[in-house]
C-alpha cells in the first residue's frame, strides 16, 4: 500500500485554495493516509453474489398531485418587487 506524502497533501490543500499549517499538513497527512487504508480494505471483500443498488432503502419518489388554483394578484406581488416597470418586476441585467 502506498503512502501519502505531505507534498500530496500540500498539492491538494493549494488546490483546495487551503492555507494549511506545517502542523495541520503533518495531522492531515496521517488522517487521509489512514482513511485512504480503510478505504482499501473495501477491496478485501467479496461482492460476487452482491446485488448493485443505487441506495441500501427502497426509496421513492413522494410528490403531491398538482391542484389548480388562483394566481396572487398582480398589483400585490409588484408592491414586493423593489422596481418594477409596465407590469413586470424590474431586474438587473445580468447579460455581457
Amino acid at each position: 500500500m502506498a503512502r501519502l506524502t505531505k507534498e500530496q497533501v500540500e498539492h491538494v490543500a493549494h488546490l483546495a485554495r487551503l492555507d494549511l499549517s506545517d502542523d495541520e499538513v503533518e495531522r492531515m497527512t496521517t488522517q487521509l493516509d489512514d482513511i485512504i487504508g480503510f478505504a482499501e480494505l473495501l477491496n478485501e471483500l467479496d461482492t460476487a453474489n452482491v446485488e448493485p443498488t443505487s441506495h441500501v432503502l427502497d426509496v421513492k419518489n413522494v410528490v403531491r398531485e398538482d391542484e389548480r388554483r388562483p394566481s396572487s394578484d398582480r398589483e400585490d406581488v409588484l408592491k414586493n418587487a423593489p422596481d418594477q416597470q409596465d407590469g413586470q418586476v424590474k431586474v438587473p441585467s445580468v447579460l455581457e
